[in-house]
């Protein structure tokens, strides 16, 4: 994306960005289609024989570390840029696509905990009624 567009057009590039690399990060790090690659990754991060073989099997299984990952693939993708013009672009580009998908992550942890108790509450009050 070249530097020339509107401070307007590049956060709505920031924020719209931020969607998919919230949505990988959080799929390989909740969802249970990647639940075996995970637990894998979580045996490895606890009984791993290096703190360098820990570290790495780790950033599999916390989305704030894997969505700096991500978010790196996909400024490789899209070329996006954030205010500055080359490294410096990229460096701040990335560091806010990390931030903003994260704060997304957080408010989806957040609603999807509440509709599971709400769930939650709706079946034990089916069950008392029975």
């Amino acid at each position: 994306m070249p530097l020339t567009s509107s401070l307007t057009t590049q956060i709505c590039w920031l924020l719209l960005l931020s969607v998919p690399v919230a949505c990988v990060a959080w799929t390989v790090t909740h969802e249970e289609v990647f639940r075996e690659p995970r637990d894998y990754c979580q045996g490895r991060c606890e009984r791993g024989n290096s703190v360098l073989e820990r570290k790495f099997f780790y950033v599999f299984t916390c989305e704030y570390c894997f969505s700096h990952y991500v978010a790196i693939v996909f400024l490789f993708i899209t070329g996006f840029q954030l205010l500055l013009d080359g490294w410096r672009g990229y460096l701040i580009a990335w560091l806010s696509l990390v931030w903003i998908a994260n704060i997304y992550m957080s408010l989806f942890g957040l609603l999807r905990t509440d509709l599971k108790k709400e769930k939650t509450e709706v079946k034990k009050m089916e069950e008392d009624t029975k």
